[in-house]
């Protein structure tokens, strides 16, 4: 089992909008760990497949919309002492094409979901998406914002 048996290997999406919210998910009552907290969505990458084609996988059978990635972070450690589980994620910064509206397709994993302004996200924020939220932040004060949507 990945993430258990050893290290997992995973991808995120933290999708903006136009009005520079950040899209989060709260994790369900099958989620693979983290149960009841808000993330940056995606899961797990499948043998023979891209980082790319992971995270664009996950979030068309998740939430039903195409993504377009536009920035990926470096991986990270993603440790669980309290669920005896480790991952190494990595994350893109994405954007949803105009005309499509995320839904909620597997409520088993997937809770609820809603676009947070970055200076107003949910608690309690999973482990990895508060890092992933941390190097967003450092990639704004870099970059212009309104560059994300062009």
């Amino acid at each position: 089992r990945p993430g258990i048996d050893y290290i997992g290997i995973a991808v995120g999406a933290l999708i903006t909008n136009d009005k520079g919210e950040i899209f989060l998910t709260k994790r369900g009552a099958s989620a693979t760990n983290e149960r009841g907290t808000w993330e940056i969505p995606g899961g797990k990458v499948r043998f023979g497949e891209t980082l790319e084609e992971a995270v664009k996988r996950e979030i068309m059978e998740e939430y039903g919309v195409d993504i377009l990635l536009i920035h990926q972070f470096p991986a990270q450690n993603h440790l669980i002492p309290k669920e005896k589980q480790h991952w190494v994620p990595t994350c893109f910064i994405a954007c949803i094409p105009a005309g499509q509206r995320p839904k909620i397709l597997e409520p088993e994993k997937c809770a609820a979901m809603g676009w947070f302004a970055p200076d107003a996200l949910p608690e309690p924020l999973s482990i990895i998406t508060v890092i992933d939220v941390a190097n967003y932040r450092k990639y704004l004060s870099k970059k212009d914002p309104d560059m994300i949507h062009s």
